[in-house]
């Protein structure tokens, strides 16, 4: 089974799985299919992290490709232009908007090193084979679904860059994105874009050596240089990729694998370690209760995310966060009616990102989010690909653990996640959604585990979410049931959305059948081969 975001991702992968590639090769050539289809939303010049199970070779591990900041970066160089943060946290704004979009902007990217290493260490596939579904896709072009169209409108938050200001920056952005009268392409519109096709044959024959040193590596930076940016071929040419074992946790005697910092693996577990000293079945699903409950948790993990988590490499992560102690008296306190307060200088995580779930037939399984950030704009003339905008998360403010270094990665709640019942995985799942990823990944778990839904029930039920000291909610949820948590003194914000709070994908196996669920709120699918 596979599950993605695009219906054309989910039908390539079904089509690696169909004709005998395992699932790491479903997970690859889907992702490549991705930054054809959702250019905006993940692609080769991207980041992330994924996991990889596999049985028969008894490996688990965690590919970690978070884009790093330019080494010419310095921590101080943004300091003075600091005008805010987002109010539900992972973002700053800033004067000119110079982290936001354009060349300065760039970090590092690592999505393509990470495909083409899984592909060769744990695929079967050659390369070239797991690059032509997303070749071909790019030669057709694609047509504009709803959620894509809904991203490219959705107007500027909080101070942040409008999208369509992200699509026409650059003359490729102008000429593929736009009508010929310069309106904006609709819904059924036809995306063509020759130059991306070209570039993938070009990766498909050299690997990702040409991305990171070669001819492609040259082109790209030439531009970048040569309009301000940071980004240098030497950049390119020290990235590496993180292997390691996934970050583990338990709740309820399942155990939990997911990503490290700089993921948002520990605050996945740190949630539910609180969570656990709670009956939440009997408080009952989206109830008053279960949800004043779960947002409290939600905002003690955010308080300690902001506190202690950062790129591992740079900051020491304290032991306590996963520790089963800490989340009781944490529990307690929540219990007594604590209420937790979530310090913000006055932007979210732009939810440019996606989700690839695969289990193949020997019971192998990945679990990879990527993203863009919040997209640059940027497209280096004759490439076709929009460069990723990771530099816009980093605090611009010297001495915080999320501050800017040359070489460093920033926090991501990206938390792809598989769990296991007894030995066996019973649940891969993971979410675009910036901030509220490990957020929207937590509840599609306990939806699961403590209320016995499938998946598809599990990822399609409204969400909530509480990364600041407001309650952001889904418009399925009624306003009689948050009323008394308005009573008390919460503040709620409910989202004109029906479906919100990061866009969940997973695949749950109970008594040896699969069940895929696709969020409905995007345009995905799930497809058993």
């Amino acid at each position: 089974m596979i599950v993605t975001a695009q219906p054309e991702a989910t039908e390539a992968g079904a089509c690696v799985l169909m004709r005998g590639g395992n699932a790491v090769d479903a997970a690859m050539a889907a992702a490549l299919v991705q930054g054809v289809v959702d250019p905006q939303m993940c692609g080769i010049a991207g980041f992330g992290t994924c996991q990889i199970y596999d049985p028969y070779r008894n490996l688990h591990r965690t590919i970690d490709f978070h884009g790093r900041t330019p080494l010419a970066a310095r921590e101080d160089m943004w300091a003075e232009l600091l005008e805010g943060e987002v109010r539900i946290g992972f973002g700053f704004i800033l004067k000119g908007r110079v982290n936001d979009i354009g060349y300065q902007s760039i970090a590092t990217p690592g999505s393509l090193l990470a495909y083409y290493e899984a592909a060769e260490q744990f695929g079967t596939w050659d390369w070239k084979d797991i690059c032509a579904p997303a070749i071909e896709q790019a030669r057709q072009g694609f047509r504009v679904r709803p959620h894509v169209q809904r991203w490219w409108t959705h107007g500027a938050e909080e101070g942040q860059v409008d999208n369509i200001e992200r699509l026409a920056f650059s003359e490729t952005g102008r000429s593929i994105y736009f009508r010929p009268d310069g309106g904006l392409k609709k819904i059924g519109d036809r995306v063509e874009n020759p130059d991306l096709a070209n570039t993938l044959e070009r990766i498909a024959r050299h690997g990702a050596a040409i991305f990171y040193s070669g001819e492609i590596a040259e082109e790209m930076t030439a531009d970048i240089q040569t309009n301000g940016g940071l980004l240098s071929i030497e950049d390119l040419r020290a990235y590496r990729t993180v292997h390691s074992d996934p970050a583990r946790g338990s709740y309820r005697g399942y155990d939990i694998f997911t990503s490290n910092p700089p993921g948002g693996g520990l605050q996945l577990i740190e949630m539910l370690n609180i969570l656990e000293n709670f009956d939440l079945a009997s408080l009952g699903h989206n109830t008053t209760q279960y949800i004043r409950i779960l947002c409290e948790a939600m905002k003690a993990a955010t308080v300690d995310k902001d506190k202690f988590i950062a790129d591992p490499l740079f900051v020491e992560i304290p032991e306590f966060l996963t520790d089963k102690n800490y989340a009781a008296a944490i529990a307690n306190g929540i219990r007594e009616g604590r209420r937790i307060t979530v310090p913000r200088l006055t932007r979210p995580e732009a939810r440019d990102t996606t989700q690839v779930c695969v289990v193949d037939g020997d019971g192998m399984c990945v679990s990879m989010t990527h993203s863009n950030g919040m997209p640059s704009g940027v497209i280096v003339p004759g490439l076709g690909f929009m460069l990723n905008g990771c530099m816009g998360v980093f605090d611009p403010r010297p001495g915080n653990p999320g501050s800017i270094a040359p070489g460093k990665s920033r926090f991501s709640a990206m938390c792809p996640t598989i769990v296991f019942d007894n030995g066996e995985p019973c649940i891969v799942i993971g979410a675009p959604g910036g901030t509220q990823i490990s957020m929207g990944v937590m509840q599609a778990i306990l939806n699961v585990l403590d209320f016995d839904m499938t998946m598809s029930e599990a990822v399609s039920a409204p969400r909530f979410s509480a990364t600041s000291d407001a309650i952001d909610i889904a418009n399925r949820i009624p306003n009689y049931t948050m009323e008394p948590l308005i009573k008390e003194g919460y503040a709620v914000t409910r989202s004109a959305s029906s479906y919100t709070i990061a866009g969940v994908h997973g695949i749950s196996r109970r008594n040896g059948r699969l069940c895929g669920g696709a969020d409905p709120g995007l345009d995905g699918m799930a497809l058993e081969v």
